[in-house]
């Protein structure tokens, strides 16, 4: 390399899934798209200026909301064009190296990993599903099953009697109601897939949404399952009163590549 130009990582991939040129391929620079072998793995890189994505810059850039989401899309767009041809490692936004002896090297140290990920992905998609609350329908679910339990059916002063004071109760805990939800619905989503990670719950200030998020999850399903996976978020939508679940896919496995960022 140059004076003044590094190299962007996109994604580990094999070889043989990338029998075509990547040509048409640009990357966040609109650099053309390239491969650097090393016996049976292929990266994924294009190279890019250090004065825009060199360490100091790109940490001010990464500040900059309008530059990170458009960066953040051409990464994407190559990591999936890549998974289309084949399974593939995604590596994570600003992966960046000197030069492309540096790549080989760290296909070299890290193959073990990346043979180890390739085979977790193999015909294998990530889904997210997001769960948001309402607090009103929550408390309401709620105060209905336990008034049902303490026997509120019985006689109108009763009824009203015990469902008040599970409405008073319900409020008081319908954050720990929300999370047992949560938890509920993670596991039987994590049932129906090879792996599911639960990630951070987004905050309302960069989604730009005011609703109650108490699930954020990732799960790696079988291509071949997915429509059953899908059926199923649809089942929990409808048996979980106060919870609305929100499936979004299919991605690249960001979240199931079991390799964290690279060092330059």
């Amino acid at each position: 390399m140059t004076d003044g130009v590094g190299v962007w990582l996109y994604a580990v991939t094999t070889a043989g899934n990338l029998a075509e040129e990547l040509g048409g391929i640009t990357g966040v620079a609109g650099e053309p798209v390239r491969a650097v072998l090393s016996d049976g793995l292929a990266a994924v890189i294009g190279t890019v200026p250090l004065e825009v994505f060199g360490e100091q810059p790109l940490r001010r850039n990464l500040e900059d909301l309008d530059w990170l989401e458009a960066t953040a899309r051409a990464h994407d767009a190559v990591v999936s064009a890549v998974v289309r041809r084949g399974p593939a490692v995604p590596l994570r936004l600003a992966t960046v190296f000197l030069d492309e002896d540096r790549v080989r090297e760290m296909l070299d140290d890290r193959r073990a990993d990346f043979d180890a990920a390739l085979t977790l992905v193999s015909g294998r998609t990530e889904w997210g599903v997001k769960a948001y609350g309402d607090r009103a329908a929550l408390v309401s679910a709620v105060a209905d099953a336990a008034s049902r339990d303490a026997g509120g059916g019985k006689g109108s002063g009763a009824a009203y009697l015990a469902r008040r004071r599970a409405q008073l109760a319900a409020q008081e805990t319908v954050e720990r109601d929300a999370a047992l939800r949560a938890d509920e619905i993670h596991a039987r989503l994590v049932r129906h897939a090879a792996a599911g990670r639960r990630q951070a719950v987004t905050d309302p200030a960069l989604s730009g949404r005011r609703e109650w998020m108490v699930l954020n999850g990732t799960y790696l399903v079988d291509d071949e399952r997915a429509d059953d996976f899908a059926a199923m978020v649809d089942e929990l939508g409808k048996e979980f009163a106060g919870i609305r679940l929100e499936l979004t896919g299919p991605w690249p496995p960001y979240s199931f590549a079991g390799v964290e960022r690279m060092p330059t």
